[in-house]
This record gives structure tokens, C-alpha cells and sequence, in this order.
């Protein structure tokens, strides 16, 4: 990865990391459906001023606006409402180590929509162990378990949701020639970093990103808020990291694998 993109994934994780902060926050006074507005219209207002700065055009296809749309929803409205939902019943902390198995679902749709053509032996134990941390970190068998709740699996949910979102921007929007900060203004999202990442190194590695997520969540959620994190839940979120790490790392992968149109 370029030192460039390794910056941008930084940057990317302490914003997006901290996001779990501030919805755990304004649930405390507003209702999830006003956390998700105010989310959407605070990233046009920040987006937009700088289109119009850099004089970029927008997208006049009605084809480009309905993909957009559709991002839109995936990326944007149903991840955030069931993240702003699920924080009502869950921690912050907890939020944000769910969101780290987006990568796992990412390889996985990738992987069944043919937009990757191929696993390496990494990859599938990548997948293997990942999963197995994901069901630790939900541990059905407690029924006690505050992670296995409804809150616990709207974050499910929306990390499945976020996962789409990237293999469908990645095949149908990061690399039409539009300007990573116009497709995000128009989505309504604070994600041109996102997009670059997505058109530089394409959706299973830009997805990464949230793997740093939960190191971020835990440490505002403990320090901030006095949350909690249990010995199973770390655990789960090691396994899963590591089978994150694993899912990046390929044998020489044939041309297309990750980039191509499918």
C-alpha cells in the first residue's frame, strides 16, 4: 500500500472510529432517525462548499444518480440508522468492534458477486478465523450475552450493509472518472478518503480501514464514556483482526482478481 493511502487510512479510522463516540452521545437527546439526518446534512454542508471551491462539476447522467442513490443507502442510511439504533441498547465500544468484521463481509461478497475472482489458501483461513472471532465476540451460547441482543445484530447488519456498499462503489462508481469529492458530497457522506482508497487500492483493502475501528472505539468508549469490554469480546476482536490481516495478504493473485470489472 503507498504511504499516501496508509496516511489516508489512518486519518480515515481516527474520524470514522470516533464516530461511535458521538452517536452513543446524541442518542442521549435525539431519536436515531435525527442522528442519521444530521450525519447525512452535516457531510453535504462540509462537501459541497468544497465542490463549488474546486469548480467541479456534478454528475448530470440520471444512470451515475441512481448508482449514487443506491450507495447512498447501503453506505449511508441503513448502516447509520441501525448503528444509531443499536447504540441505544449496546456500547459505543461494542459498536465499533462488530463494524471490524465488514472486511470479513466484504472478501465474502466480493467473492459470490465473482467481483473477486479467487481466494488464496490466506484468504479462506483469513475468513476461517474471522468468523470464528465473530461468533466469540457474540457468544450465542450466554444467553445473557448484551452482544448477541437485537442491538448487537442491527451492527451486524450494518457492517453487512457497509460491506455492499464497498464492492458496489468499487465496481459501478470509484473509477468512472468523477471526482472522489463530488461522488461523496453527492452521497452525502465525509468519505472522499474513502473513495480515493477504494480507487487506488481497491474495496477489500479500503475496507481494511476497520480493522483500526475497534482500537479507536475501545479506547473513547473506556476513557470517555466508562465502558466496558469483557475478555471473550477482546478475544473475538483479536481473532477477527487477524483474520482481517489474514484476507489481505495474497499469493500473486491473477490480474482482475481485485479490480476487475466482473
Amino acid at each position: 500500500m503507498k504511504q499516501s493511502a496508509v496516511f489516508r487510512l489512518a486519518l480515515l479510522a481516527l474520524i470514522w472510529g470516533s464516530s461511535f463516540l458521538w452517536i452513543k452521545v446524541a442518542d442521549r437527546g435525539f431519536a436515531p432517525v435525527e442522528v442519521t439526518f444530521a450525519r447525512l446534512a452535516l457531510g453535504a454542508a462540509a462537501l459541497f462548499p468544497v465542490v463549488a471551491a474546486r469548480r467541479e462539476a456534478l454528475p448530470r447522467s440520471a444512470a451515475v444518480w441512481a448508482r449514487i442513490g443506491l450507495a447512498a443507502l447501503f453506505a449511508n442510511a441503513i448502516p447509520y440508522l441501525l448503528f444509531a439504533v443499536a447504540e441505544r441498547s449496546v456500547d459505543s465500544s461494542t459498536a465499533g468492534i462488530i463494524n471490524a468484521t465488514t472486511p470479513l463481509w466484504t472478501v465474502t461478497l466480493a467473492l459470490a458477486v465473482r467481483h473477486q475472482k479467487s481466494v488464496t489458501a490466506r484468504q479462506c483461513a483469513g475468513l476461517i478465523v474471522g468468523f470464528g472471532g465473530t461468533l466469540l465476540i457474540f457468544s450465542p451460547w450466554h444467553s445473557a450475552s448484551s452482544v448477541a441482543s437485537a442491538g448487537g445484530l442491527e451492527c451486524l447488519a450494518a457492517s453487512i450493509s457497509y460491506a455492499i456498499s464497498y464492492v458496489y462503489m468499487d465496481r459501478f462508481l470509484a473509477r468512472r472518472g468523477m471526482s472522489p469529492i463530488t461522488l461523496s458530497a453527492c452521497q452525502l457522506l465525509v468519505a472522499a478518503l474513502n473513495y480515493q482508497l477504494i480507487t487506488s487500492e481497491g474495496a477489500t483493502v479500503a475496507a481494511t480501514v476497520t480493522y483500526l475501528l475497534p482500537v479507536v472505539a475501545i479506547i473513547l468508549g473506556v476513557l470517555v464514556l466508562g465502558e466496558t469490554v469483557t475478555i471473550p469480546v477482546l478475544a473475538g476482536i483479536v481473532l477477527v483482526l487477524a483474520g482481517v490481516a489474514l484476507t489481505r495478504r495474497r499469493d500473486a493473485p491473477a490480474a482482475g482478481d481485485e479490480h476487475g470489472p466482473g
